[in-house]
């Protein structure tokens, strides 16, 4: 009998990794949003970003359909199955001109952050590091962490345009630098770019040995031009390029709860994301990727076109509301994010604390993206008019 006695530490149950990230501020939102509601508060949730507005019907009665096929009860294909990859193949070409091989080309996620917080671990090594934006969506910096590498920011302001200015990277973070990410349309400033970025991205990331990560999740959420595509750049090159880019159905088709996506990228890149999720899930149910296949093929629906008309009156109902209180803000390209100041000499913590304590409403502070954004807020635009001008009233009535 081996009486040795184990000197682990059980006290500590989360590991290092684990403890090493931030608090999920999101997680933290809807607790206390929770916490309000359950005691009788009427809350505007101006939070986190989830459509309001349900799934169009044509996708619903396609996924009705699907879940009848005894072949969807099974588990999928870690790819994807056909019917799905050939959808996302046809959309990146009539949308923007991309022609990408459904076989080798794209793979089926369940939501882009299913595939944004696994590529790290397939492809980035614990001496690496991945540069991230700042602000920017936590898991960027989160996937990092958790494979084990180093997290470099790459600061974003107004004065730049919400853009990254790469030649800013130290030397020695290049020469470590294994991921570089670019959003855009861009959360949480609602920032958009031109093609020339993407050009710059992936001539600055084939000049450094680094892998280009594009997160395209609000592609077609947008008030005035359509955002492009890495793959849209004159230098980007699907079989060549050592770039992924990351597609979302969830905020174009109003389908977050049901978490599907693709990725399209360089082969191998897809080749080592395959074999991280392989490990790690049995692919997406097979009627939502059916469903999923219905939605990209009809990405030009009115009922999706419809949606911006209702982001922009939702926006248009906003600003004069935020402009009232003193908020400076400058309108977004595309997204359903509203990124603004706060109040002069308010802090972004006091100023959603006292908008939840004192209005019911809740937004976002800066300082959970950045610690450089402490003097902002952002606010989704997944309620309704009314409830939008209500709750800017209520905003209003705090003395600031």
């Amino acid at each position: 009998m081996n009486t040795t006695t184990s000197s682990k530490k059980t006290a500590d149950i989360e590991s290092a990794r684990l403890a090493a990230l931030p608090p999920y501020l999101f997680a933290e939102l809807a607790r206390k949003t929770r916490e309000k509601i359950a005691a009788g508060a009427d809350v505007i949730n101006l939070g986190v970003g989830d459509p309001d507005r349900p799934t169009p019907d044509f996708i619903i009665d396609a996924m009705r359909h699907a879940v009848g096929e005894p072949r969807t009860h099974q588990y999928a294909p870690g790819r994807g199955y056909a019917e799905f990859r050939t959808a996302a193949s046809d959309f990146m070409q009539k949308r923007f001109g991309i022609a990408a091989d459904p076989d080798r080309h794209i793979i089926a996620l369940m939501g882009s952050k299913d595939g944004i917080s696994h590529l790290p671990l397939a492809i980035v090594n614990p001496s690496d590091t991945v540069c991230v934006p700042d602000p920017g969506y936590p898991v960027y910096h989160s996937g990092a962490i958790f494979s084990g590498a180093d997290a470099h920011p790459m600061k974003l302001t107004a004065a730049n345009g919400w853009l990254p200015v790469f030649d800013d990277i130290p030397p020695a973070v290049r020469d470590r630098a294994r991921l570089l990410w670019a959003n855009y349309p861009n959360n949480p400033t609602g920032a958009g770019v031109d093609l020339s970025f993407f050009q710059s991205q992936v001539e600055f990331c084939e000049k450094h040995d680094i892998i280009a990560c594009s997160d395209h999740a609000y592609s077609e959420i947008y008030f005035d031009a359509p955002p492009p595509s890495l793959w849209q750049a004159p230098n980007a090159d699907l079989d060549t390029t050592r770039a992924i880019e990351f597609h979302s159905l969830s905020k174009t088709f109003n389908m977050t709860g049901w978490r599907i996506a693709f990725a399209v990228g360089h082969p191998k890149i897809l080749d080592a994301l395959a074999a991280v999720k392989n490990n790690h899930d049995s692919g997406v149910f097979g009627a939502v990727q059916l469903a999923g296949a219905a939605a990209l093929n009809n990405y030009d629906h009115p009922d999706v076109a419809l949606m911006r008309t209702v982001y922009r009156e939702r926006l248009d109902a906003l600003l004069p509301g935020l402009r009232a209180m003193g908020c400076a803000v400058d309108p977004p390209k595309a997204g359903f994010f509203c990124w603004a100041k706060c109040p002069a000499g308010v802090d972004s913590m006091t100023f959603a604390k006292r908008c939840l304590d004192e209005a019911d409403v809740v937004v976002v502070p800066g300082v959970g993206f950045s610690a450089h954004t402490d003097d902002s807020f952002r606010i989704a635009l997944t309620v309704e008019v009314d409830r939008i001008e209500e709750a800017t009233e209520r905003m209003q009535q705090i003395t600031w």
